[in-house]
């Protein structure tokens, strides 16, 4: 009988679903609306029935080898206690994996969403041939994964992989860490609306206040649009966050000396806007990059992988994720394969 595994991609806004077997084939997708402000007990219930419903499709078909939750925030490991979630609130200091569990009768494994995305992208997207990686997530805020010897790197408490808390203007934008000048703060989508806002509060950037006039939804994507566009201010500001990224990776690259680092998440579409300042940043930074880069800057996973051999490579690689909003789901259901 073949195996496979359920993964689930618990968000702030969608609930996903996916049954994967072992050849990384999609047996079944499920899509929910995170029902978040109806309560903790409605979003697990809702999730539950939908994980149940697929595991009896296939229950005369196929083994289950197991659940795959990630989750976004801080998780303790150990105890599955979910001590901290920006995107869904009042989740802080919540017993998950303990109430999922006693809902489906069953073990399940817990993961940070970021770290899911990570595993991922090692099994099926631009890290494949790889055993090692680090990957920088994008999205509201910056997360990050390590990969090592194609498991989930979690350090002594399961907190490896904050990218995003990585000081990048000493002395910064505060963060709500606690601390300042965190990565997080230039490089995310709300770090992008907010340059943007401080930009236009300047009175330096009339096109920038054009489209905030002129659109109630004023998102990081216009700002992206204005950049590609030409407008001066939203290059800049995108300029700002490649640096940024390009800090963090200089760190990292120095610090690890990994063959791969993939940067993911929905800001990286704008990756032609602000890549060429990564690139830039971590020549001038990082000593191991500037002995270890391609020839040119690859573009994208693609290109990275066809410009070097991954076996006994002694080239360092930054490459886009090539998995988009399922990488996480398909790291969910590698969690479950894998036995954790």
């Amino acid at each position: 009988m073949p195996t496979y595994s359920i993964g689930v991609d618990l968000g702030g806004t969608n609930l996903r679903i996916a049954a994967v077997d072992e050849q990384a084939q999609v047996l079944e997708r499920v899509t929910l609306g995170t029902q978040a402000a109806l309560g903790r007990d409605r979003v697990l219930d809702d999730m539950c029935a939908a994980v149940r419903r697929t595991a009896d499709k296939y229950q005369n078909k196929a083994s289950l080898a197991g659940i795959g939750i990630g989750v976004p925030g801080i998780i303790d490991l150990r105890t599955g206690m979910l001590r901290e979630s920006p995107n869904l609130p009042g989740w802080a200091d919540y017993p998950v994996r303990v109430e999922i569990e006693k809902r489906l009768g069953t073990r399940v494994i817990l993961e940070n969403d970021a770290n899911a995305a990570a595993l991922g992208e090692k099994w099926l997207g631009a890290g494949r041939d790889f055993d090692d990686m680090a990957m920088i997530t994008l999205g509201t805020g910056v997360g990050g994964g390590l990969i090592l010897g194609g498991r989930i790197w979690h350090g002594m408490t399961g907190m490896a992989g904050e990218f995003g808390h990585i000081t990048v203007e000493p002395d910064g934008h505060p963060c709500g860490c606690g601390g300042r000048g965190c990565a997080e703060q230039y490089a995310s989508a709300t770090a992008v609306l907010r340059m943007a806002r401080e930009a236009i509060a300047s009175g330096r950037a009339s096109g920038l206040l054009r489209a905030a006039s002129s659109d109630p939804e004023f998102s990081a994507k216009a700002v992206y649009n204005l950049a590609i566009q030409g407008d001066q201010e939203a290059k800049e500001i995108f300029r700002r966050v490649g640096r940024a990224i390009g800090i963090v990776l200089a760190t990292l690259v120095n610090g690890l000396n990994l063959p791969i680092y993939v940067i993911g998440g929905g800001v990286s579409s704008a990756w032609e806007a602000f890549s060429p300042a990564i690139f830039e940043e971590l020549r001038q930074r990082s000593m191991v990059y500037a002995a270890t880069a391609p020839p040119v800057p690859a573009a994208d996973a693609r290109r990275a992988s066809a410009q070097v051999q991954p076996l006994g490579s002694s080239k360092t690689i930054i490459a886009r994720a090539m998995l988009g909003t399922d990488a996480g789901l398909y790291g969910a259901a590698r969690l479950a394969l894998q036995g954790g």
